[in-house]
């Protein structure tokens, strides 16, 4: 199991320590860095940071919202910093939310997410093939754009850029069970929000024909420390915030994801919290069980006994979320 890093989105301001952690992972023997975006920082250009900062870390975007940019915008990002870093890069992307996408992108959410992220991918992997001009019939994504309104003047292209790699591994952050399969089909690799190495069932049936060399790579919060109980409360609020928050009250793709892995009645009282502008109260009502399941908190030989079980099931890379180059330095010891 490869270990990962992963540095999130900024908040307020850019975090002075990320580059101090990627390089730090780097020398610890850490396969690869991820970066995010919501709507605030973007996921691109810190990693062209890390990479000029850097030499062999893999460079993960994890992830970069499909909203944000067309599909061939996104390939250009992506066989761009391929070349700058030597052939490090990995693009990681997801559909997002309806909040997201319609009140901060101003695009509407897809009626169809499945066809919507296969046109997107299909798009980005022509750009990186190159062996044709790019084209798609498609019914979110049309390259000539064919819609109502276009001059019909539009015609087919290949990026000027060579790329680098025609097989860039493209990774998908899924969460529908229809979702998670379609990503064994057409991706390289699946970043899932929450997992736990105690409910693997809920993910068996989409995950029943990976390919070969397939990543599946789970994001979780680790922190060596004595207090479990008080090294939990980053994960409890980061739950408490995606799981109440980030979506609707009728549709919350983390809401529902929670409640299939068993937690339904909590992940409801937390939506309800949230929404009624009870944050703190949200966030403490995160079970204990749930947070520590997927994360890995503790002492060292606590972590030491709960790493075990991330080995035993798919998980290829295990992406954390670690505060300080100590746990990064335990983690890469103990694995």
């Amino acid at each position: 199991m490869r270990l990962g890093l992963a540095l999130g989105y900024w908040g307020r301001g850019p975090n002075p320590a990320h580059l101090e952690l990627a390089r730090e992972a780097e020398e610890l023997g850490y396969d690869s860095v991820w970066t995010a975006e919501a709507w605030g920082s973007d996921a691109f250009t810190p990693l062209t940071w890390i990479a000029a900062h850097t030499s062999r870390i893999r460079l993960g975007t994890g992830i970069a919202q499909m909203a944000a940019r067309t599909p061939t915008a996104t390939a250009m990002h992506a066989l761009t910093l391929d070349h700058l870093s030597g052939g490090r890069m990995m693009l990681g992307l997801g559909l997002s939310g309806p909040q997201v996408v319609e009140g901060w992108y101003g695009r509407p959410f897809p009626k169809s997410p499945l066809t919507a992220t296969r046109e997107y991918v299909d798009v980005i992997r022509q750009v990186l093939s190159r062996e044709a001009p790019v084209e798609l019939d498609g019914r979110f994504h049309s390259h000539p754009y064919n819609g109502p309104d276009a001059t019909g003047l539009g015609k087919p292209l290949k990026p000027i850029t060579h790329p680098l790699r025609s097989r860039l591994p493209v990774l998908l952050g899924a969460e529908g069970p229809k979702n998670i399969a379609q990503t064994t089909r057409i991706a390289d690799g699946w970043l899932p929000l929450y997992w736990s190495p105690l409910r693997t069932e809920v993910y068996e049936a989409s995950l029943a024909d990976l390919p070969d060399g397939f990543m599946v790579a789970p994001m979780a919060r680790a922190h060596v420390c004595d207090d479990v109980a008080e090294g939990l409360l980053p994960v409890k609020a980061m739950l408490g915030f995606y799981i109440g928050g980030m979506g609707h009250a009728a549709r919350n793709f983390h809401a529902d994801l929670m409640a299939r892995m068993g937690f339904e009645e909590e992940a409801r009282r937390i939506q309800q919290l949230f929404l009624e502008g009870r944050k703190e109260e949200a966030v403490l009502a995160v079970p204990d069980a749930f947070a520590d399941e997927i994360s890995l908190v503790g002492p060292r030989r606590r972590i030491a006994e709960r790493l075990e079980l991330w080995r035993k099931g798919p998980v290829t890379d295990l992406l954390v979320t670690a505060p300080d180059p100590h746990t990064l330095r335990v983690l890469a010891e103990l694995n």
